[in-house]
């Protein structure tokens, strides 16, 4: 069990070390006594007994073990040996015979024959042309220049178009008029911020085509602008909406009827993608049919089939596809050359065969006609409420606030005057508070209204009017505001409760929850006393087909701990005193799992916790708890006001720029305005920067091990609260993201391409030259199980590509020109050696040939590798 102390040897008259039971304790020889030899000095002993439990006889955990993985790598004489096998085999003698049998299939197991349609090896990694030379620096800086001057362009002209377009409006004559022409406007321009991604794409691209091509060149310009345009269209907030095929469609997809498509994140190069009839795809799945690799684009298709369902957190990678009637469970990946056989299921990352059946709502009538009278429903509450409400509520404003009215008049400068900023302190603390205030007040009353009309367990049509409601909850409730106000304090378990979460007997730890709390209804979300979460949950209350959906009661059982990014199902089969593991792949089949530990996709077990962590816990209990809890939770109070301050000064300075700009219209005209959006980012770059240094007092952080109670975590919890990440993916993609990282701490090295990556803990992040990191991918310098929380640096060498969705801990170093696959999940203290491939979840060493042994010995069908024009 855990705690247990570890394992004494005594030695009989002879000298042989035996057990307490008197049982031989030495290790054999061969791989067992060369392994026996590598733990010893890894956990500082003189002898470990065989058949002791690394974790729980030892003491060891998954930190000391990933060091022992490391050295293992490293000699000649030992097979390799990943994470994933020391869970699995916990004793030098089961992992010493575990490895001797490998070797064993290694031998009798024959090469497999390449097939069209067959499922390939999931550790398989298709060859690979060598990598180019990087681009040089006067490429990268042209780039830039070329970036900056399109969106200062870009900027300029949406300054001019909403000018003069309010000017329009404003001269109307009476209400009527108004409105009219509100919706002309509104109308043309969604019409054209809509059409310009579509006309961009076809001038400057015309059909996407599988191949590559490098970064920060002409091409990549050109695949930057388009993308760019794409994914920030006003049509990606209509996700799941028939008109969100429609765009998709006007971009080259070839897409089928009945397609549902749930995911925000729009793909980019869309002649590559091909959905047929009746096919689904869940919220939080990247599928963009293009990746970043090696100082390359490269492009390839991606082919889902008819029915196919792609369930939530999910990454299918270029050159994949699923054949009719397939399915892929959550927390799963297609890795490139993977294909899904016509009605079989996979999960796992990278994808394996499953027995679990995901598909779990039966369909309902959902025809054509109601699809489009849907979508014309949406199109038309857009075009004639939503945008000229928005568009009379600012004229409306700037008319009814003496303040704003005046600046509108031809005066002399009004912002040499203290009246003006006086004015705009005024209505800045007036708008950004009273908005607060009534969005805190709406997001706890409208949607709990709303919810009486869904019921749970019945399925009900797509694209109707409990549709509508179910969507509209959603919106309303997941507001990142306030998770992010209320997060990582004892005031979440309260804003929880009213939104609807059910959190009966909870025990209040000052941590409860992170800052990303997500779900599709709170009024069925619950969660059991002593549970934790870290940060990234997305409760999946709601199940879809392509014609119905149903949202269902999702619980989380008693005393848990959930780590980062994970996605729990309404069908988990957890239930009480469960550790699960950042991006574990929860299981809705078998028994349901108590007492144990959860990792990897697909999960298997591990201890639920280790004896380092328990170190803490005389502070979680009795008059130590409550002392250290009152403290804890004046820290954090504090730390929400200076939240709130850094807002409201921000939102202050935007509101200076936008009055200024407006007192100098008269006499310049529209020109006034369009350098106030540039001012505007320069500005929230700095201030942001400025007030996330400051936390931290303009020092790095240091690798922490501590406990959750002692003020040392406060001051990183207050570091998470204060530093703001919206703003920095806004330079994806272009080398202004490296400049925005080194200003905030980190050590970036140069030409770094960062196509959406993030880093939690800037200052303990190291990434080399010219390396490559994808869109979703997360550098996370820390770690928190239960009480204990704990930090460190994470090295990534030069060269490197972190694949998408990929994850990284703290502690890891990766060699120069190594390579992580997409969606994986490289643990803690991990070392990539120097060209080494790696990937799954969790990650271990991949190779080029056949000969991956446990993944051969868990596959039942024949593998082979498949590639476009094959």
């Amino acid at each position: 069990m855990p705690g247990k102390s570890v394992e004494v040897l005594t030695a009989d008259p002879a000298g042989i070390p035996t057990r307490q039971d008197g049982q031989d304790a030495r290790p054999a020889t061969g791989t067992e006594g060369l392994l026996a030899e590598v733990l010893a000095g890894v956990v500082r002993v003189e002898q470990v007994p065989a058949d002791s439990h690394f974790f729980h006889d030892l003491g060891a955990d998954s930190l000391v073990m990933a060091q022992f993985c490391a050295r293992v790598r490293k000699r000649a004489d030992l097979p390799t040996v990943s994470m994933k096998d020391i869970y699995r085999h916990p004793t030098l003698r089961s992992l010493a015979t575990a490895l001797a049998d490998a070797d064993a299939d290694a031998d009798a197991v024959p090469a497999p024959s390449p097939a069209l349609g067959t499922d390939p090896a999931p550790a398989r990694v298709p060859a690979t042309a060598a990598a180019p030379a990087p681009a040089g620096t006067p490429r990268y800086v042209l780039c830039a220049a070329l970036q900056l001057l399109i969106f200062l362009g870009y900027s300029c002209l949406t300054a001019l178009v909403a000018v003069e377009g309010y000017e329009w409006i404003s001269a109307g004559s009476g209400l009527p008029d108004s409105y009219l022409r509100s919706v002309l406007f509104a109308g043309a321009g969604f019409l054209g911020l809509c059409t310009l991604p579509v006309l961009a794409k076809w001038t400057l691209i015309g059909r996407w085509k599988a191949g590559e091509f490098p970064l920060w060149g002409m091409a990549y310009l050109r695949f930057w602008v388009v993308k760019t345009l794409i994914r920030t269209s006003p049509l990606r907030l209509f996700a799941g909406s028939p008109l969100y095929v429609l765009y998709l469609r006007a971009l080259g997809a070839r897409i089928g009827k009945g397609v549902t498509i749930l995911t925000r994140t729009i793909p980019v190069c869309t002649d590559l993608l091909t959905i047929k009839e009746g096919t689904v795809i869940r919220k939080d799945v990247r599928i963009s049919c293009y990746r970043a690799h090696a100082g390359l684009i490269q492009t390839g298709p991606v082919t889902l089939g008819s029915h196919v369902l792609v369930s939530e957190h999910t990454v299918l990678d270029i050159g994949t596809a699923m054949g009719d009637g397939a399915q892929l469970g959550h927390a799963s990946c297609l890795h490139t050359g993977q294909r899904v056989p016509d009605g079989e299921r996979r999960h796992g990352s990278p994808a394996q065969p499953a027995e679990v059946d995901y598909r779990t709502v039966a369909p309902a009538d959902c025809s054509t006609v109601k699809r489009t009278l849907y979508g014309a429903w949406q199109l038309l509450n857009i075009l004639a409420v939503y945008l000229p409400l928005a568009i009379g509520g600012v004229s409306a404003l700037l008319a009814g606030i003496p303040q704003l009215k005046a600046l509108l008049r031809p005066e002399p400068v009004a912002f040499t005057s203290a009246a003006f900023y006086l004015d705009a302190l005024t209505v800045s603390v007036v708008l950004f508070f009273g908005a607060a205030l009534a969005g805190l007040l709406v997001v706890g009353t409208v949607p709990r209204v709303l919810n009486r009309l869904i019921k749970p367990g019945k399925v009900y049509p797509l694209y109707g009017f409990h549709y509508g409601i179910q969507r509209a909850i959603a919106l309303m409730t997941n507001r990142r505001f306030f998770t992010t106000l209320f997060g990582d304090s004892s005031g979440i378990v309260h804003y929880l409760r009213y939104l609807g979460y059910d959190l009966s007997g909870v025990e209040q730890t000052g941590s409860n929850f992170g800052t990303q709390v997500r779900h599709e209804s709170p009024y069925l979300s619950a969660v059991g006393t002593g549970t934790m979460v870290a940060d990234g949950l997305s409760l999946m209350n709601a199940d879809f087909s392509s014609t119905s959906f149903r949202v269902s009661r999702t619980s989380i059982g008693p005393r848990n701990f959930l780590g980062n990014n994970i996605a729990y199902p309404a069908q988990g089969k957890t239930g009480d005193n469960c550790l699960l593991a950042t991006k574990v792949m929860v299981p809705i089949d078998g028994p349901v799992r108590e007492g144990t530990g959860l990792l990897g996709s697909p999960s298997f077990e591990i201890p639920r916790t280790v004896m380092r962590d328990n170190q803490f816990n005389h502070l979680q209990t009795g008059d130590e708890l409550r002392r250290r809890l009152a403290a804890k939770n004046k820290h954090n109070a504090a730390t929400a006001g200076l939240y709130l301050l850094a807002r409201w000064i921000h939102f202050f300075v935007i509101t200076l720029i936008t009055m200024g700009a407006a007192d100098l219209y008269p006499s310049i005209g529209a020109s006034a305005f369009a350098p106030a959006g540039v001012l505007t980012l320069a500005f929230t770059v700095v201030h942001f920067a400025l007030f996330e240094r400051a936390v931290t007092g303009f020092k790095a952080h240091r690798p922490l091990y501590c406990s959750i109670y002692e003020p040392s975590f406060w001051r990183h919890e207050r570091f998470w609260k204060m530093a703001s990440t919206g703003y920095i993916q806004v330079f994806n993609g272009t080398p202004f993201k490296s400049m925005i990282w080194r200003l905030l701490g980190a050590r970036i090295g140069k030409r770094v391409f960062d196509d959406g990556c993030s880093f939690p803990e800037r200052t303990l992040v190291t990434v080399g030259d010219d390396s490559t990191l994808n869109a979703g991918t997360v550098i996370q310098c820390h770690s928190q199980e239960d009480g204990a929380f704990k930090s460190g640096h994470s090295t990534i060498g030069a060269g490197c590509t972190l694949g998408v969705g990929a994850f990284v801990h703290y502690g890891v170093t990766i060699g120069d020109g190594a390579l992580l696959a997409p969606d994986s999940f490289l643990m803690k203290g991990e070392e990539i050696p120097s060209h080494a491939r790696w990937g799954g979840n969790p990650a271990r060493e991949m190779r080029d040939d056949t000969t991956r042994l446990e993944a051969r010995r868990e596959q039942t069908a024949t593998h082979a590798t498949w590639a476009p024009g094959n």
